[in-house]
């Protein structure tokens, strides 16, 4: 246990300082290899607060009973007490004042042995969180450890001689509550005199006081004593100067100032010993300096009420010593003095150099003038101005500072530990004059409202830290606190108001009781505040950041040197303005005042943050987009060496991530730009830092890629993000981020937008890139994203009850696994399918991440939700393994050593699921058991229903020689115990999930059984009697049916109260359960009584068909959807069955009776599940769905009415009963036809019939037209050949294509006219949609698809002949026959067209347009390559042989050859006839008349 440890790491320590308090008092305590006193006295100060702070954490870990956060806590406590053993050994080993080191050891022993008893203490309030008296206990060990905290702290060297100093102004303070003071005995000269010397000597010691925190202990010491001494002298002249005071009022006046310099003295000792003691706390620089200036503000006062100088005198040494204060400021200034922006600094710098001109011209004439009264106003609006110039120099400077991209800003934390201290000091001030008895009434009530402000002030700093912060005990921590010190706030405010009522020293006491718990609250806020997690980072300022604030600095401290000296100097004139030399002097110091300032203004205006970064980054950018232009040179002279030391898929990836960087920088840039010049350096060199490896990958990946298309792409868009980013850095230089120069601010949001543009464009086609080479990151990003959220606050509201949550990640756990499974077979077989795979497994994931938060927030106990939180995380990694091998599966396919890690990925996401339900499981036993009960049941559905297809086929039969009597005790005996695991399943949603897991496991172990043992029953009746056979088994069938409703209805109920609906469906359930197994008890006694049997399956389809009209009605949406056509076909089946049932009626043969119920029971249950799914298509309106699903129940109440009645007949036949058959028959029908007509006005316009004739004809017309707009494409590909040397016959080629092409297009056009001709015969009911009689309309359609077929065929080869003949592979006589062949199946489709079309119609003219551009072209073409073929002919030269001989043989060669050509024209004709005859026996009648 953690707290175990922590106690035994401090017993440890304990026991080394006490061997090293021994080891001192021997002599032998040596400091460490690099222990400085300094540094061991800074690391013990600093390591104090450390302590203070996880003490705090301690105390109200173990106060809440979170034994988790205790136990860290303790070991954050022993760790800082570890860093506290050190630096006090340290400090005791480097010290040369041996009691001094005795001390500091046995101080850090105290703090060992009370912070051990702290912990042990802790340890025990766990055990009993609540009990008042351990609390009480650990509180007074926590005040012991915290005050031997502040001994150990004292005993460092320069802490007690500050403490001392601090007791000598107490104690010289008292002086001050004397009830009257002794006469003075000094004139008022002399004493305005020693008080005026006195306030010198006082500021001054404040100023070194000041000085030495930066320097060694030593010097702290000295300066705080002398500091002391100061304030005495001080104290002895003010209090010699009241007695001066004439009236009573004057000397209370004199007194309340001499305390308000007290109280600050004080405060400044304090704040310099916090420095000396951490001089990196926070802000703590800055309370020095404001305790500094409190200091000398609170003197001026005294000086200006008690003196009574010549004018002009007393405002010249107040001015002297605020500029004397106001210089620490710009003594390394490594915090912000205000919250001024860096333009403000310079509008602060401009006002206050303007007031400061005319207070000095002021100062000057009144001088000369002699009006001293105003002489002394200009020196205070002088010393004012000059204060505010400070002010704005040292910010100005600390802005500079920071905003070098080397240095570092500091970071907001999640408290303001300044504010705490400042607030605790300001309410212990008020409740010290609260009780002050000189307070007058109307102090009492400033006190209080500063209380009132401060408390108000602390307690909405704790409830924001508390919304922010993650740690929950630090969240309840802050609002306990706020409580306690609200709480305490009422207390003191009620007793006030007594006070106020009634000055009696007995409210002032119960006022004083009251101060207590509201300090002692703050106190504890304010050191649990400046806890190291919570507060802030402090800034640090590079070396080139110090090097930029000189300027100004230097500026700064020249100005406030001359000013003094001018100031000094106009004193002296003020008393004495005769003096010419003086006069002379004022006017160089005014000269070097005027001079500094520019010097001032320049610098500032000069080293205005960002602009010096602003220029380099351009430069940069300047030379990345140089390279790009290189690169695209390279590439257009395919001279782009490429890259061989990286992959192409690295490279991208390093692209992808270098864009979006760049994408995430461009609003900070924008938001930097209009109003945070602080921010604009780092934010800038940050961007430009990105340009360079951008180019490197840009360029990297352009190498690889093989078109030439593709390089130029990327090249140009990655130039065009480069010359963007260069126009935001433009804008962004003139905007500087100054939030007042708005005129930029449209520039800069302009240049951002298209910078966003450009990255844009460049991560779409990186994202298509990469979809082309397989890389999955966006998967992984969707998975990562998911596997977030799964951490993310509180989740929304959940809507459900832990048990729906859990089944739908089960079954997206398993959906996840099957995927995985199919992902191992894949990788092996068809590598290229493991992309959707992992696109499937990504969506599964996305939605189990949602189910399984909002299973995690339902779970009880919490430990569960977060198992299940950790094991959907879990699995979530192991997708993302397992989809990143798919990825690289995919780029390469033959790689076998990823496709081994694919396989181990994907068991490993095997094993995650498992472990994800069985953390499911842990959360709810019983529903979990529920869910595999389910399962188990609907698997042995799915197996009865291919029983009954052996069954009905004839097949089922009995392995050995037994009858339905060996098996009829046991299916009797086993579905007796259902009904009593259906009994104690209905009670266990009421109970425990452990008695509702037994329960679920039971029944779905029974009914596994019992379909069992009546298979073997049915199986006993033989196959000679199949329907007798199928009425068992569907007996049994309903039984699981109902049971799996009965376990579904269970689960959604587990652990509802009694009135949930929920519980009604339970007991729905219940019933029906019992109905069915009733049911399957009759059936299994009338199976072997012949004349009862048929009686008692058709009871049992009646009760099959409510239940399922039940279903039918409720409002569940069915999971899938189906066509309208599918419903019309289903109805066939009611059709038959209503048939049988009348035959079944009429004959009352007890067979007819069992198939008519075996085929009622299908024929309805699949008809009302069409119906169903038809209905709820996506396409279906609401009016349409609700007369389907009517008709869908009145044709189920029909048929119900139709088998009662068969029923009916069956127990009683008579005459009269038999006639009503044909009359509920007619019923059944008409509700058929009506649910056709539904299911018809289900399909709407855009529904056809596939097998009606005319959509055939249709679609092939579309599909012919295809056919030719692609061959169009093709053709438009074609390029004549190249030739030797240019001839006519290129010429040729030219025409031939052209020609060819205009036939593709008329064709194309003629087929689509067709299409719209023929949609108008339907509109005109010349051809009718379905038509009645198939064979007539039937030729005609089928005309038109022969002839649309014969276009796109005769289309395709006249392509093919073009393209054959470009290329020099075919004759012209080939391409002339083709565009022949075209125009005449051309005109066969007009014809067809024109039979039944009107003549007259827009459809038909369009028709007749098309057909003719069709032989237009065709003609074309034909004439083009005729004419080529005869210039071809006349251009063919035949060489005549001279010989005799040989010319004899020429001729009969000639001869020969024209003979066998006729031979073959001849044949040619006879083939052509003959296949003109075939194809004209297939012609329609209408062409065939036509012909004729």
């Amino acid at each position: 246990m953690e707290i175990d440890s922590a106690l035994n790491t401090v017993q440890t320590l304990k026991n080394e300082l006490q061997d090293a308090k021994m080891a001192a008092i021997d002599g032998q305590l040596k400091p460490l290899p690099g222990e400085t006193l300094e540094k061991c006295a800074q690391d013990l100060g600093s390591t104090s607060k450390a302590v203070g702070s996880s003490m705090a954490q301690l105390l109200t870990c173990a106060a809440q009973g979170n034994e988790h956060y205790t136990g860290v806590a303790a070991r954050e406590t022993a760790q800082a007490l570890k860093t506290l053993a050190q630096a006090a050994r340290g400090v005791a080993a480097s010290t040369s004042d041996p009691a001094a080191a005795h001390a500091m050891l046995d101080s850090a022993r105290d703090v060992m042995e009370g912070s051990a008893m702290l912990i042990q203490e802790a340890k025990q309030a766990l055990v009993a969180p609540g009990d008042a008296e351990s609390q009480q206990r650990l509180a007074l060990v926590a005040k012991a450890v915290s005050h031997s905290l502040n001994n150990c702290v004292n005993c460092l060297p320069g802490q007690k001689d500050v403490d001392v100093a601090l007791k000598s102004i107490g104690e010289s303070s008292k002086k001050l509550l004397v009830e009257s003071l002794p006469p003075s005995s000094k004139s008022f000269q002399e004493a305005q005199s020693e008080l005026n010397q006195a306030a010198a000597d006082l500021n001054q010691s404040a100023g070194e006081v000041v000085h030495a925190t930066r320097g060694q202990s030593g010097e702290l010491a000295a300066a705080s004593g002398k500091f002391s001494e100061d304030f005495d002298e001080f104290l002895d002249a003010g209090i010699e100067m009241a007695g001066q005071a004439q009236t009573k009022e004057d000397q209370i006046q004199v007194i309340g100032n001499l305390k308000n310099i007290s109280m600050a003295s004080s405060k400044l000792l304090l704040a310099a010993k916090s420095l000396s003691v951490d001089p990196g706390a926070p802000n703590a620089k800055n309370l020095l300096a404001a305790a500094a200036r409190a200091v000398t503000e609170s003197i001026n006062q005294l000086i200006t009420l008690c003196t009574q100088q010549a004018p002009g005198q007393k405002e010249c040494d107040n001015a002297l010593r605020e500029l004397e204060t106001v210089k620490e400021m710009l003594e390394n200034p490594n915090e912000p003095v205000s919250d001024l922006s860096y333009f403000d600094c310079i509008e602060g710098v401009m006002e206050n150099s303007k007031v400061l001109g005319e207070a000095m011209a002021g100062i000057s004439q009144n001088a000369k003038t002699g009006d001293l009264p105003v002489f002394g106003e200009c020196v205070g609006v002088a010393s004012k101005a000059l204060c505010g110039l400070t002010e704005a120099a040292a910010q100005a400077a600390y802005l500079v500072g920071i905003s070098d991209p080397n240095s570092q800003a500091g970071q907001q934390g999640l408290v303001d530990p300044i504010q705490f201290a400042r607030a605790n000091q300001a309410i212990q001030m008020a409740c010290q004059n609260l009780v002050d008895p000189a307070s007058s009434p109307s102090q009492v009530l400033s006190a209080a409202t500063i209380v009132a402000k401060h408390t108000s002030a602390l307690c909405n700093a704790c409830r924001i830290a508390s919304s922010k912060t993650t740690n929950p005990v630090a969240k309840r921590h802050f609002v306990q606190s706020a409580k306690e010190v609200a709480n305490s706030t009422a207390n003191l405010v009620k007793t006030i108001k007594a006070l106020d009522g009634d000055f009696s020293e007995d409210n002032r006491n119960k006022c004083r009781i009251a101060t207590a718990p509201l300090i002692e609250a703050v106190e504890n806020l304010t050191a649990f505040a400046s806890n190291p997690e919570f507060v802030s980072i402090p800034a640090q300022i590079s070396t080139e950041g110090s090097h930029a604030q000189e300027p100004i600095l230097t500026s700064a401290r020249t100005m406030l040197e001359s000013s003094s000296s001018l100031i000094k100097t106009a004193r002296s004139l003020a008393i004495n303005p005769k003096d010419p030399s003086t006069w002379s002097v004022l006017a160089g110091h005014s000269h070097t005042v005027s001079e500094s300032i520019k010097s001032l203004i320049t610098s500032i205006r000069d080293k205005a943050p960002g602009q010096r970064e602003c220029d380099h980054s351009i430069d940069g950018i300047n030379k990345c987009i140089r390279d790009i232009e290189q690169a695209s040179l390279a590439a257009v002279s395919q001279n782009l060496a490429t890259r061989d030391d990286i992959s192409v898929e690295a490279l991208q990836e390093q692209l992808t991530s270098v864009v979006q960087e760049i994408g995430h920088l461009i609003d900070p840039i924008a938001t930097a730009a209009r109003g945070e010049a602080a921010q604009l350096g780092h934010k800038v060199t940050q961007l430009a830092s990105y340009f360079e490896p951008l180019v490197l990958a840009a360029v990297g990946v352009v190498s690889k890629l093989l078109s030439h298309q593709q390089q130029m792409n990327l090249l140009d868009q990655t130039k065009t993000l480069a010359e963007s980013a260069l126009q935001m850095l433009y804008a962004a230089k003139e905007g500087g981020g100054n939030p007042k120069a708005s005129h930029t601010h449209d520039a800069i949001t302009e240049a951002a937008q298209l910078m966003k543009e450009a990255v844009d464009d460049i991560m779409v086609t990186l994202n298509e890139a990469a979809s082309e080479v397989g890389m999955v990151g966006n998967m992984v990003d969707s998975i990562a994203e998911a596997m977030s959220k799964l951490d993310e606050g509180t989740p929304p509201e959940p809507k459900g009850s832990f048990v729906d949550y859990q089944t739908t990640v089960v079954k997206y756990s398993k959906a996840i696994a099957v995927t995985a499974q199919e992902m191992m077979t894949k990788a092996v077989t068809n590598p290229e399918d493991l992309g959707g795979l992992a696109s499937q497994m990504t969506t599964d994931y996305g939605h189990l991440a949602f189910q399984g938060r909002m299973a995690a927030a339902t779970a009880e106990p919490e430990e569960i939700g977060f198992q299940i939180r950790t094991r959907v995380q879990e699995l979530g990694h192991s997708c993302i393994f397992l989809v990143q091998k798919a990825g690289a599966l995919q780029i390469c396919p033959t790689d076998s050593y990823t496709k081994r890690e694919l396989i181990e990925c994907a068991r490993a996401v095997s094993e995650k699921v498992s472990l994800v339900l069985s953390a499911l499981q842990a959360g709810n036993k019983g529903t979990q058991a529920c869910i595999t009960a389910a399962s188990a049941v609907s698997g042995i559905i799915a197996d009865l229903d291919t029983t009954i297809m052996f069954a009905t086929a004839g097949t089922l039969n009995a392995e050995n020689n037994e009858s339905f009597a060996d098996h009829r005790e046991n299916i009797l005996k086993t579905a007796k115990a259902l009904v009593e695991d259906t009994k104690l399943l209905v009670s266990g949603a009421a109970s425990s999930q452990e008695k509702l897991a037994q329960a679920a496991q039971s029944s779905a172990s029974t009914i596994t059984q019992l379909a069992e043992v009546v298979k073997l029953g049915a199986a006993s009746l033989g196959s000679d009697d199949p329907e007798t056979q199928v009425v068992l088994i569907n007996a049994i069938k309903d039984v699981a049916k109902a049971l799996s409703d009965l376990i579904g209805a269970t689960k959604g109920a587990a652990s509802k109260p009694a009135d949930d609906p929920s519980m009604y469906q339970l007991k729905g359930a219940a019933k029906v359960m019992v109905t069915n197994v009733t049911s399957l008890l009759k059936t299994v006694k009338a199976v072997e009584d012949e004349a009862t049997r048929g009686t008692r399956a058709l009871e049992a389809t009646i009760e099959y068909i409510k239940q399922e009209l039940t279903v039918f009605q409720s409002k569940e949406v069915p999971e899938k959807t189906s066509s309208p056509e599918e419903s019309i076909r289903m109805t066939k089946g009611i059709t038959m069955a209503t048939a049988k049932a009348v035959a079944a009626g009429n004959s009352c043969r007890q067979e007819d009776v069992i198939a008519t119920a075996n085929l009622s029971r299908k024929a309805v249950a699949d008809m009302l599940t069409a119906c169903k799914q038809a209905s709820y298509h996506h396409d279906v309106s609401e009016e349409v769905r609700a007369r389907a699903l009517r008709y869908g129940t009145e044709c189920t109440l029909g048929y119900l009415e139709l088998l009662e009645h068969v029923l009916a007949i069956l127990q009683k036949p008579t005459p009269e009963l038999k006639h009503q058959l044909a009359a509920l028959s007619k019923r059944v029908a008409s509700a058929v036809t009506e649910l056709i007509q539904s299911a018809e006005a289900m399909k709407g316009t855009e529904w056809v019939d596939p097998e009606d004739p005319t959509v055939i004809a249709e679609t092939e017309l579309l599909g012919a037209a295809a056919s030719i707009e692609a061959a169009a494409k093709k053709l438009e590909q074609l390029k004549p050949r190249a030739k030797p040397k240019a001839d006519e016959t290129l010429d040729f080629e030219e025409q031939i294509l052209e020609a060819a092409k205009s036939i593709a297009a008329a064709t194309s056009a003629l087929v689509k006219s067709a299409s719209a001709a023929q949609r108008e015969l339907v509109a005109q009911g010349k051809v009718g949609a379905i038509p009645a009689n198939a064979a007539d309309d039937g030729q005609w359609s089928q005309g038109l698809i022969s002839a649309a077929r014969m276009v796109a065929a005769a289309t395709s080869s006249l392509c093919e002949a073009a393209n054959a003949s470009v290329q020099g592979h075919a004759s012209e006589e080939k391409l002339i026959s083709s565009a022949k062949q075209v125009a005449a199946s051309t005109a066969q489709l007009l014809v067809a067209c024109k039979v039944k079309a009107d003549q007259d119609s827009e459809a038909m003219r369009r028709l007749q347009a098309a057909g003719n551009a069709v032989k237009r072209a065709s003609d074309n073409l034909v004439r083009a390559a005729q004419k080529a073929a005869f210039g071809k002919a006349d251009d063919d030269d035949v060489v005549v042989k001279t010989k005799f001989v040989g010319g004899i043989a020429q001729i009969i060669a000639a001869q020969e050859e024209m003979l066998k050509k006729e031979r073959e024209l001849e044949e040619a004709r006879k083939k052509l006839a003959q296949i003109r005859q075939q194809q004209y026996k297939f012609l329609p009648t209408e062409l065939r008349e036509d012909e004729g």
